[in-house]
Formats: structure tokens, sequence, C-alpha cells
């Protein structure tokens, strides 16, 4: 039978570590558990922390056992586990600034409930920013059901950071606005087979934004505002992720790493009241004339 779970506490959790996990979730036990399992399985980066925070309309997920499980797994294997409810809802943006407020971190991955990491993820991203130095990289996540279907139309919005990232200044209607277009099904593998890596070697290319999977500076992120904007948009919104990395990508720069070892588990949304872009309301109030 399984025992009862400790949630951990806030203070005991917030330390001057160098990488946390934040991980929001709702009504998702299943890939919770699977999400779990591939932090779990990650090495090279010790003593990472992991913020589960959970708004399911019932029992949190992560007292699902097969969740649960994963928990005690980090925290045998060293990493600190926060687990926390956080309810009612106010929509995605507050959900990930009550997450980042929960991190003192240098560094945090802000990581979705239906994304599996494969080993060596963490660290592969962990290096990049930090040779990098740019406010932000990311994997783009791959969709393993369009493996077999190549679009090499997209393949050209693939474009290496020469040297290190520079602040950009991203808006829909641009060429770099279609960059979003190179992390649709599985195109990133495709970009990635053509690229013939040797073992251990990555490459940073550039982006308009990153779904599912993408590590903060977190010093860089608050001070492009991180999510307090989520008192400028109504709870029913979506596109909270694409508004805080348009403004660190105008700060202070931010990339894509190839191989990407995100996998989306394609999952139905639970995300489903999106009257609003978020980025859309951002971006009016920082371009009002356009």
């Amino acid at each position: 039978m399984n025992r009862p779970l400790d949630a951990g506490t806030p203070a005991q959790f917030r330390a001057d570590r160098l990488v946390d996990v934040l991980v929001p979730t709702r009504n998702r036990p299943t890939e919770l558990a699977v999400t779990l399992s591939g932090l779990a399985a990650q090495e090279g980066v010790p003593g990472f922390g992991v913020v589960v925070s959970d708004q399911s309309d019932g029992d949190p997920g992560y007292l699902h056992p097969a969740a649960a499980t994963m928990v005690r797994a980090l925290r045998h294997r060293g990493h600190p586990v926060l687990l926390t409810r956080r309810l009612p809802r106010r929509g995605l943006a507050e959900h990930r600034d009550f997450l980042l407020d929960a991190s003192v971190a240098r560094y945090v991955l802000f990581l979705d409930d239906d994304v599996w990491l494969e080993p060596g993820t963490l660290r592969r991203l962990v290096t990049a920013i930090g040779e990098l130095g740019c406010g932000f990289v990311g994997n783009g996540v791959h969709g393993l059901s369009y493996l077999d279907d190549v679009r090499p139309d997209t393949h050209r919005h693939y474009r290496e950071w020469p040297g290190r990232p520079v602040p950009e200044r991203v808006r829909p209607g641009t060429p770099e606005w279609d960059r979003a277009q190179i992390h649709s099904a599985a195109n990133l593998l495709h970009v990635t087979a053509s690229l013939a890596l040797a073992d251990g070697d990555w490459r940073a290319y550039q982006v308009s934004w990153i779904g599912g999977c993408v590590l903060y500076d977190r010093a860089k992120l608050v001070d492009a505002g991180g999510f307090g904007f989520w008192r400028r948009v109504p709870a029913r919104h979506q596109g909270e992720d694409v508004a805080a990395q348009l403004a660190v990508l105008a700060r202070h720069g931010g990339a894509g790493v190839l191989p990407s070892g995100a996998y989306h588990l394609e999952s139905p949304t639970t995300v489903t009241e999106r009257d609003v872009e978020a980025w859309e309301v951002v971006l009016a109030s920082l371009d009002p004339d356009t």
C-alpha cells in the first residue's frame, strides 16, 4: 500500500542550488508520472530541485502511486522535491509566476507535465546556458507519431548562432517569428539527423520561442518581468510562455539547443479555455502604435 507522501515545505526547499525544475500540472497523474520518471533518470547535474504545483480538479496528480513513487525516487537520488497546490486557478501565467517565486536557484527549467526527458538532457541544457550566457535555452519537443512525416520546407527556418546569442526584438509577421515552425511535429529530429553530430556535440540555434522545456537564467527572467504580467491578462489565456520569452529575448537573447532530448507525450490538452493570447496583450502594451 502506498504510504502518505510528504509534501515538503517552501522554506525547506528554497536553497542556493544550481538548478530547480518547475512543473505545473493539472488533471494529468499518468503524464506527470512519466515526466517525473524522466527527471529521475537525469545525471550530471547533482542535487537539482523539483517543484510540482498541481491545479487538478480533484486529488493532486502527485498522489497517484506511480507519480508518488517517482517523487520518492527523486528524493532517494538526492533531489529535493516540493509538492504544492495552487488554487483557485488564476490562469497559466499566474501559475508560472507562483512556481518561479518558489525557487532561488541560478537556473530554472520550466517543464510541462506532458514531456519526457531522455537521460543527459538537463546536463546538456545547463552546459549550453553556461557557455552561451544568454537569458534562456530550450529543447523543442518531439512528436514521435510524426517521425515519418518529413517536412523539408520547415528546415529552412533552422539557423545556428555563429557565436553567443544577442538580444533580439521578435514580432509577428517577421521572418524571425516564423522560426517557430521548426518546432512542429518531428522537424527537430529530422534536422538533427542531417547534422550528423558526434556524441556529446550540441548546437545553438535562433528561435522565436520554445514550448514545453525551457531553461532560464532566473535572474535574467526576473529582470525581464518574469510572469508578472498575469495581472494584466484574463485567466482564460494561453501563450504566457511566448510572452515571457519575447521579453527575455529582447534583453538577454536566447537559443534552442540541438539535439533535443524532450519528447511530447501527445496527450489531449488540459488547457481548453484559450480566449486570449497572453503575448498579444503584452506586446500591445509594449508596442502601442503597432
